[in-house]
């Protein structure tokens, strides 16, 4: 067998290459679409480090260095948006569980049909645009003709304008999004439960295993993987809080608890008076650089206490 390997080693790099054309022309067209549209538009994050002008070219701009950065971390509202998206980061990642808990009760349903319009019921939210989401949210939250306040006028509870309170938009925010995707999210649990090996659960069966026994014993660590790849991914964006949504669900009451840095950077950059391309390009960069920092570390750490990790 080493040998073989050694042959192998002592052919020349174009024989193998050849050898292996199939696997390289898979491999040469992601590649090409990555390098094509991620790598080469990175040319332009040097205007985070420039006072750069439309008027102007980019090797033209003057150089600032950490300028913007430094000017948005001494900024007044710097703590109010860092808080905003790392709380509506954190409870949207917090309600993982969700996911999981359909995929298990869907995985265990006798009824196909009933499996069936289960998955289907819950899938459709995803399909629905972000616009019509929100105008859904705040028709559902509006104060006078809003069906949230109708129920809750049964309960003597009177009816309040929500989307105006600020500790009610994370809730807001953060529940109709797991209403919206928790079907969708649980598609690779019930892909992964069914790759669960039928023996183990005919031996915890054979042991007098309860249902809930054997979801704790045979399905949870058959899914531990998954889960902590999941994880790990969703802590590395913990900062890319979408600005679509936030953005169309903001208004002047709730704007304190709304306001994050997608948004910030969407009104910087594209929507004020004299657009700061190079600002709202800095704070990206920073962006990036926390949640590739929070990427490393929570994927260090899940390798370590659980061995599974990106890399």
């Amino acid at each position: 067998m080493t040998g073989k390997v050694l042959t192998e080693k002592r052919k020349p790099l174009f024989r193998r290459v050849w050898q292996n054309r199939a696997l390289y022309l898979m491999l040469m067209i992601p590649l090409t679409v990555l390098i094509l549209f991620r790598y080469v538009p990175m040319y332009g994050i040097q205007i985070a480090f420039k006072d750069y002008m439309p008027s102007d070219r980019i090797s033209e701009s003057p150089w600032v260095g950490l300028r913007f950065i430094s000017r948005f971390i001494s900024n007044y509202k710097f703590l109010t948006i860092m808080k905003n998206t790392l709380v509506l980061g954190a409870y949207g990642i917090a309600t993982f569980p969700c996911a999981l808990l359909l995929a298990l009760s869907v995985h265990y349903l006798t009824s196909n049909v009933f499996r069936k319009l289960v998955q289907t019921i819950s899938y459709l939210p995803h399909f629905i645009t972000t616009v019509v989401m929100c105008s859904i949210i705040l028709q559902m939250f509006d104060a006078r003709t809003g069906l949230f306040n109708a129920i809750m006028q049964l309960f003597g509870v009177p009816a309040r304008n929500y989307m105006g309170i600020e500790s009610a938009f994370k809730h807001i925010y953060v529940w109709t999004n797991v209403w919206q995707g928790v079907g969708y999210s649980s598609i690779i649990y019930i892909a992964s439960l069914r790759g669960v090996s039928s023996e183990l659960h005919e031996a915890a069966l054979i042991d007098g295993a309860t249902l809930v026994q054997r979801i704790r014993h045979v399905d949870i660590p058959s899914l531990l993987p998954t889960v902590c790849v999941l994880l790990i991914m969703s802590c590395g964006s913990l900062l890319s809080v979408g600005y679509e949504k936030v953005y169309l669900l903001q208004n002047s009451m709730n704007l304190n608890a709304s306001e994050v840095i997608n948004t910030y950077v969407y009104k910087q950059g594209l929507t004020s008076t004299l657009p700061q391309y190079s600002s709202a390009t800095a704070i990206g960069l920073f962006v990036a650089i926390v949640n590739l920092i929070l990427l490393a570390t929570v994927n260090g750490v899940t390798g370590r206490l659980s061995g599974s990790s990106l890399w």
